[in-house]
C-alpha cells in the first residue's frame, strides 16, 4: 500500500523523439532519414544487414529510464506516445508492456503525417493530469525538444517537480534550464557508456560523410576532441524527409571539464557569499546549488564515479576536508578557473 507521504509520478515518454534522438547520436545527424528506418523491419528477409546492425546498437533501453523515474517515487501514469503501426515502433512493445506502460496511439492524419503530434497530445495529457491528480508530485518527460519548455515552466508553476531525461547532442539547453532536474540517457544507470563513447570519438571523415556541409568555404571544419555538445533538436517520425527541421541551438565550444568547474566554483562563491568566506560547506548543499544553477550537470559523463571524485580532481581550486560522516568543502583563497570570453555556457 502506497504511504500517505510517497511522491507520486507521471512518466511521459515522446518515444519518437528518444529513439531517433538515440539513433542519430550513434550514426550521425540525419541518419535517422537516411537509413530509412521509420519503414525499416529488421525481420524481414531483404533487411539490410548492416541497417539492421545499427538499428540495434541504438537500441533505447526503456527499462533503464522506466527504473530511473520510479527512483523519484510511486510512477502513477506511464505513457508513451508514438504511432504504434511503424515496425520499429512495434518492436518494443513487448518492452514497454511488461513495464505496464500505456501505448498512446497517435495516427498519421496526412500523407506528409502529424507534425508535432506527439508533442500536442503530451502537453494536453500532462496539463490534464496535473488538474485531475492533485496528488501528482513529480513530472518526468522523456524528450529534448524545446517545444516542451512552456509544458515545464507551467509545471513548475503549479508545484510540481520536473524532471527531464534527453540524448545529449539533441537537447535544447532551454529545456534543460526549464527543468528541475536533467539527466542525459547516456549517463542513466544501466546504459552502456561504450556505445555513446564509440559514436564521440567517431572519425571526422565518418562525421563528414554522414553530416551536410554546413562550413563556409575557406573555413576550417572543427575537430576538436573535446568539444562541448552542440544542441539541436531532433524531429519526430511525423516529419517527412522534405520537411523543415528546426534550426539548431548556438553551440559553446568550450570543453565540458571547464564549464563544470566554473560552475563549481560559482555554486561555492555563492554558498561563502551567503556566510563567512571561509565557511567550510557542505559537498551535498554544492552540489544542489550546482543542479540549481544548472540542472544538466552530472559528474558521470565527464567521467567521475561521485561527486566526490569530481570536488577531488579540482583540488586546486577547492578544498576538501571530512568531518565525521561528512564530507565539507570550501574556495580556496584566490583560486580562480582559467578566465574565458563567453563563459556563461551551459554543460548540455
Amino acid at each position: 500500500m502506497t504511504e500517505p507521504n510517497d511522491a507520486r509520478v507521471g512518466l511521459y515518454i515522446d518515444f519518437d523523439n528518444i529513439v531517433i534522438s538515440r539513433y542519430q547520436q550513434l550514426h550521425g545527424r540525419n541518419a535517422f532519414q537516411r537509413d530509412g528506418i521509420r519503414d525499416f523491419d529488421k525481420s524481414s528477409r531483404d533487411a539490410d544487414p548492416e541497417i539492421a546492425a545499427k538499428l540495434v546498437a541504438a537500441t533505447v533501453d526503456f527499462n533503464a529510464i522506466i527504473d530511473f523515474a520510479a527512483s523519484f517515487g510511486t510512477l502513477v501514469v506511464n505513457r508513451a506516445y508514438a504511432d504504434w503501426s511503424v515496425p520499429v515502433n512495434a518492436s518494443y512493445q513487448r518492452q514497454l508492456m511488461s513495464r505496464a506502460v500505456d501505448l498512446t496511439q497517435l495516427f498519421t492524419t496526412t500523407t506528409r503525417g502529424t507534425k508535432n503530434g506527439a508533442d500536442i497530445r503530451l502537453a494536453v495529457d500532462v496539463v490534464e493530469d496535473l488538474f485531475r491528480l492533485p496528488d501528482l508530485t513529480h513530472v518526468i518527460i522523456i524528450a529534448g525538444d524545446s517545444d516542451y519548455i512552456a509544458l515545464a515552466q507551467k509545471s513548475k508553476r503549479l508545484g510540481r517537480f520536473v524532471v527531464g531525461i534527453g540524448v545529449a547532442g539533441s537537447t535544447s539547453t532551454s529545456l534543460a534550464a526549464a527543468c528541475d532536474e536533467f539527466e542525459d540517457y547516456a549517463s542513466l544507470p544501466g546504459i552502456d557508456k561504450s556505445a555513446s563513447t564509440t559514436a564521440v570519438e567517431r572519425p571526422t571523415a565518418s562525421r563528414k560523410a554522414a553530416e551536410p556541409a554546413d562550413t563556409a568555404p575557406g573555413t576550417a571544419p572543427d575537430t576538436a576532441p573535446n568539444k562541448a555538445r552542440r544542441l539541436t533538436t531532433i524531429p519526430m517520425f511525423s516529419h517527412t524527409e522534405d520537411a523543415q527541421f528546426d534550426e539548431p541551438e548556438a553551440g559553446d565550444d568550450t570543453d565540458p571539464q571547464t564549464l563544470a568547474t566554473e560552475l563549481l566554483v560559482r555554486a561555492l562563491k555563492i554558498g561563502h557569499a551567503k556566510g563567512d568566506a571561509d565557511e567550510w560547506l557542505n559537498t551535498g548543499t554544492v552540489k544542489n546549488q550546482m543542479r540549481r544553477m544548472d540542472p544538466s550537470f552530472n559528474e558521470k559523463p565527464l567521467g567521475f564515479r561521485s561527486f566526490t571524485d569530481f570536488l577531488s580532481s579540482r583540488s586546486d581550486l577547492a578544498e576538501l576536508q571530512e568531518d565525521g560522516p561528512q564530507r565539507l568543502i570550501r574556495l580556496r583563497p584566490g583560486a580562480e578557473p582559467d578566465a574565458r570570453p563567453g563563459s556563461a555556457g551551459r554543460l548540455g
